[in-house]
């Protein structure tokens, strides 16, 4: 069982949402973990299952044009402008799919505050839960969660994360605020340190692997899925 390291690839935000769910729905199902980091097309804001369309539209800057789309997972509003984002597939039965979400949660931040220390940022998870009598803000880097990734010094929150469960196993998607990190780093050290950071984690070896052969009609058919107004405004 390894973890595999997926070759980066860059695309609109449904094509993004949709290539996730299928890592969790169709990858062979051979038991490995498998890690993908991506980028953006264009500018891009994706938001948690579970919210509802005219909040989010009220949280978007006033006077742009952005690629929206809603995730397969919960949490937040996150803004892709500036943010490194990544994804982690962890198959039926694995132990940390088999875990609370909170402690899944934790294990993946764990590894990536580790990743941003050996780059010099004093990044930790914050072990603090926030007052339940304030109100949650649905926008993802105005609050740290429990958890979350946060700046020692300054507490600002620097990582977030949302995941999904399903009988595949389970899908965590994750995005770093480039700004919050405070200092300028090598984000290509950054990912193999995180990699090995996971890896550790995991305890297993971390293997690149080639790209998944997808059935393509299935990856068109679910990015226009994601990219109707149904799914946008499913709430």
């Amino acid at each position: 069982m390894d973890l595999h390291v997926l070759p980066e690839r860059v695309a609109g935000a449904a094509e993004n949402m949709a290539t996730d769910f299928l890592l969790l729905q169709r990858y062979p199902a051979t038991g490995e973990v498998r890690f993908r980091h991506y980028g953006w097309r264009a500018p891009a804001f994706t938001f948690g299952y579970a919210q509802k369309l005219a909040f989010v539209q009220a949280q978007l800057p006033p006077g742009e044009t952005f690629d929206l789309c809603r995730r397969p997972t919960g949490g937040g509003v996150v803004d892709h402008r500036d943010d490194w984002t990544y994804a982690l597939v962890v198959p039926r039965g694995h132990p940390l799919e088999e875990v609370r979400a909170t402690n899944s949660y934790r294990a993946v931040h764990e590894a990536l505050a580790a990743a941003l220390r050996a780059q010099g940022v004093p990044a930790v998870t914050k072990t603090a839960a926030p007052d339940p009598d304030e109100e949650p803000m649905g926008v993802c880097f105005q609050r740290a969660e429990i958890y979350d990734v946060v700046h020692e010094g300054t507490g600002t929150k620097i990582a977030g994360a949302a995941q999904k469960r399903n009988k595949h196993g389970l899908l965590f998607q994750g995005s770093i605020w480039r700004p919050a990190v405070g200092a300028t780093i090598d984000w290509d050290a950054f990912h193999d340190a995180f990699v090995a950071a996971l890896a550790a984690e995991l305890k297993v070896p971390a293997t690149p692997v080639p790209w998944p052969e997808f059935n393509e009609d299935e990856v068109s058919g679910l990015t226009e899925q994601y990219s109707a107004s149904e799914w946008l405004g499913y709430r």
